[in-house]
């Protein structure tokens, strides 16, 4: 079996968020691949999560419906899984459909790869958001990456300890 290797980001086109958390690897791979857990804590408060589609496999879907706060306007998230290496690494971007149909019209034209390295009881997580060009990557950036995703983060951290408690 092929062996993951993280990601070597390119400074100009892409943004990364790594950090190590305490809570186990394969909790964290349950909380990005259960629609019902990633429902729960994937997009930043006050915005949620209403929908989440996710088919596990290269050119399977994965779909999030956010919704602004008090019921307010939907941003609809659809895309296609490049790679799934279990408990490990997923891969999925927003320039093509399921079964790798491409895309029009996406909101920032990028592939996210997602990396999850065990230490100890404690997981390494790196998620790196490529952009096509610089443009795309301040677009993004200026929307909030580095905090929105880092609040997501915590988000997940706070799920899995909420539902893992005994």
């Amino acid at each position: 079996m092929k062996k993951s290797v993280l990601q070597k980001p390119d400074p100009q086109l892409d943004l990364v968020l790594d950090r190590v958390v305490e809570v186990p690897r394969e909790l964290v791979w349950k909380a990005w691949t259960q629609p019902e857990h990633l429902k729960a804590w994937y997009t930043p408060r006050p915005w949620r999560t209403i929908h989440c589609e996710i088919d596990l496999q290269p050119g399977g879907i994965f779909r999030t419906v956010m919704q602004a706060p008090e019921g307010g306007a939907t941003v609809d998230n659809v895309g296609c899984y490049l790679e799934v290496v279990l408990g490990e690494r997923l891969v999925w971007t927003d320039t093509l459909l399921p079964g790798w149909r491409p895309a029009d019209g996406t909101r920032f034209g990028m592939t996210v790869v997602l990396e999850l390295q065990s230490i100890g009881e404690s997981t390494r997580y790196v998620a790196t958001a490529l952009h096509k060009n610089e443009k795309g990557r301040q677009r993004h950036e200026q929307m909030g990456f580095h905090n929105g995703w880092a609040t997501a983060l915590d988000q997940l951290i706070k799920h899995i300890k909420a539902t893992t408690a005994t």
